[in-house]
């Protein structure tokens, strides 16, 4: 069974892993590494141009990492994350232009609710890129069992933690005048909303 260990050398090496998350299991890789973020798109038949989150184990890790986010941006992060939330947050240094597709000046990021194993890993590593580890348009893998084939015959590692609540991260674009919901996911469009709200009002 592999470890979290293996899954900190993997990354460092360049490969894929699958890791659960607090919502579904994804497809991970290094952010820093053009080569790995391209092997990820193209395993999951990702179309040309679609984002990837940057997905670290603290808002302060992400802050680390993107230090534009401090301010407004690192207030509501914090007031959501961790959570299954992804944040669509301004990126005016256009950092980890191989993530952000189509959309230099955002960033997607997200801080789940942790696995031990998977904390473990991130705290082995900076942060990974990350998307579920579903074929582009699939359903999302609930359990390693629903990883197709293709994905867990070409990555390196699998931390399996059993079976995941299987609804992915509820997406929220926060670059604008006013926050809009993306994808609804775990959290209602509703409820992601109005939790913005009461960020912005604290």
């Amino acid at each position: 069974m592999s470890t979290a260990v293996d899954a900190v050398a993997a990354l460092r090496a360049g490969d894929l892993v699958v890791l659960p998350t607090d919502t579904v299991y994804g497809l991970a890789c290094s952010p820093d590494s053009v080569e790995s973020v391209r092997a990820l798109s193209e395993l999951k038949g990702r179309p040309q141009g679609r984002p990837l989150a940057l997905l670290a184990g603290s808002v302060d890790r992400l802050v680390e990492l993107v230090p534009e986010l401090a301010g407004e941006s690192e207030r509501v992060a914090r007031m959501l994350l961790p959570g299954p939330y992804t944040l669509v947050l301004p990126n005016p240094a256009r950092r980890y232009g191989q993530l952000t597709g189509d959309r230099p000046g955002t960033i997607g990021v997200r801080v789940p609710e942790l696995s031990p194993a998977t904390a473990d890993v991130l705290a082995g590593v900076p942060a990974v890129a990350a998307t579920s580890a579903n074929v582009h348009g699939g359903p999302d893998p609930r359990r390693v069992e629903d990883v197709p084939v293709s994905i867990l015959s070409a990555v390196s590692v699998v931390l399996d933690a059993g079976e995941l609540p299987g609804t992915p991260s509820t997406v929220l674009d926060l670059t604008g005048e006013e926050a809009r919901v993306l994808r609804e996911g775990a959290v209602s469009a509703q409820d992601a909303l109005a939790a913005v709200d009461g960020a912005l009002g604290e």
